[in-house]
């Protein structure tokens, strides 16, 4: 049979991208009395080798470590059911990065208003009650047991009380304060000794973090970035609110974006049980205002003049290939599994870990997921086969096509066209 191939592609070593980094972000638990983790703290690390939180927060690494947990790392791998705390500035809550977070099990630590300022205290009491009302908890430090911000103490879930910032004279008052409100949750934090947690336990606290149950850890993920050019395009189209059809070009353009676009909708929420059939589909769960703000915070960890690697090429190629070659007897929405297949076969290679972790945070069909782990399914003949031509084997190429009953002459349109299809795309 005579069949054009698809030029073979180099080692997984020597397609592995260039432009990787590394998330990460650290964590601390929350335990109740019986020590049973109800939530964590998550912190901003410079280095997964960092042991301490103290580089100093703003509204963008506010923005920038949420949309590092959602996109890169994912909800599951860094507080699965348990809640996540996340320290916030006054400037998050009134800005719009929050509206990319989906609110359960997310409590957001609220910072206090320099110098106790009546009418900034009064003004962003407003932002907070919106956020509480749009499903977030809400905590606040002990300053919320005093006269300023009695306001606010009606909103807030969580108090935390700093045992190393209080006088432990001083507890029993402020503690009194704090359980009078029998709703309010008290945690108790920077417990060091097992006689400060007797103390804060005798003293009505049910939660409890610090030393003495468990040290900040470390939680990272390989990142792979996507195209710089790519990702302005994106936000362009999105800002002129473009088709939804001109947008998913765009994603079918950069394996790594439409990667992260889907983890990030699946880590954030937006999926909850809804299978993404296509990147059309995932344009239209997201929405063009939520899509323009994950892009452009998309756009601050990507360096410009990256460029898509060879790998990035070639699972464009094979993600169109399968398409072509689905057409031949598949529907409309099983070609656009096919083409997902294709495109997210060289996940591994991209993000440089096994198949299974690549897929563990995302929301696909079936016979996709089936078909990137198992090479099963009603799909997987067609990606045997456009391996198959990547190989330059004759004879499996020969067996696949009779099995599909494909022609040499399909084959090679369908590959052509997909070369085509795909340097079109990379101009």
């Amino acid at each position: 049979m005579d069949v054009i191939s698809l030029e073979p592609h180099a080692s997984h070593e020597a397609l592995m991208m260039t432009t990787q980094t590394m998330a990460v972000i650290g964590r601390q638990a929350i335990v109740d009395a019986k020590r049973n983790v109800i939530g964590y703290e998550l912190l901003q690390r410079g280095s997964a080798a960092a042991e301490h939180s103290d580089i100093e927060h703003n509204s963008d690494s506010d923005a920038a470590m949420l949309f590092s947990a959602l996109s890169n790392i994912g909800a599951e791998a860094l507080f699965g059911n348990k809640l996540a705390f996340v320290n916030v500035t006054l400037e998050t809550i009134e800005g719009e990065h929050l509206e990319l977070v989906h609110p359960a099990r997310i409590v957001l630590e609220v910072a206090p208003v320099p110098g106790n300022d009546a009418t900034a205290i009064a003004d962003f009491g407003d932002d907070i009650s919106r956020l509480k009302a749009r499903g977030f908890r809400i905590a606040f430090g002990h300053f919320a047991l005093t006269r300023p911000y009695i306001s606010w103490l009606a909103l807030a879930d969580y108090v935390k009380i700093d045992v190393r910032a209080l006088k432990h004279e001083v507890l029993p008052t402020v503690m009194k304060i704090a359980t009078a409100r029998p709703n309010l949750k008290l945690v108790a934090e920077k417990i060091e000794t097992p006689e400060e947690f007797s103390m804060m336990e005798s003293l009505g606290a049910k939660y409890f973090q610090g030393f003495l149950f468990a040290r900040p850890s470390s939680v990272t993920a390989r990142v792979a970035s996507p195209a710089y050019a790519n990702v302005l395009q994106l936000i362009s189209l999105v800002g002129q609110e473009a088709d939804a059809g001109e947008i998913e070009k765009v994603l079918k353009r950069d394996p790594t974006l439409s990667f992260k676009l889907l983890r990030y909708i699946n880590s954030a929420g937006f999926g909850l049980g809804c299978e993404v059939t296509s990147f059309r589909h995932a344009v239209m769960i997201l929405g063009l205002n939520k899509l323009f703000r994950w892009s452009t915070l998309l756009l601050t960890s990507v360096k410009s003049g990256t460029a898509p690697p060879a790998v990035a090429n070639l699972a464009i190629t094979r993600g169109r290939f399968m398409e072509l070659l689905a057409a031949e007897f598949l529907s409309r929405e099983d070609c656009d599994h096919a083409f997902v297949v294709g495109v997210f076969s060289l996940l591994d290679v991209m993000l440089g870990i096994p198949m299974q972790q690549a897929l563990e945070n995302l929301v696909l069909p079936q016979d996709v997921v089936d078909t990137l782990l198992d090479h099963e399914g009603i799909l997987a003949p067609f990606l045997d086969l456009v391996e198959a031509c990547e190989r330059c084997d004759p004879d499996e190429i020969a067996t696949m096509a009779r099995s599909l009953q494909l022609t040499n002459d399909q084959i090679n349109r369908a590959h052509l066209q997909a070369l085509a299809w795909a340097e079109q795309l990379m101009d």
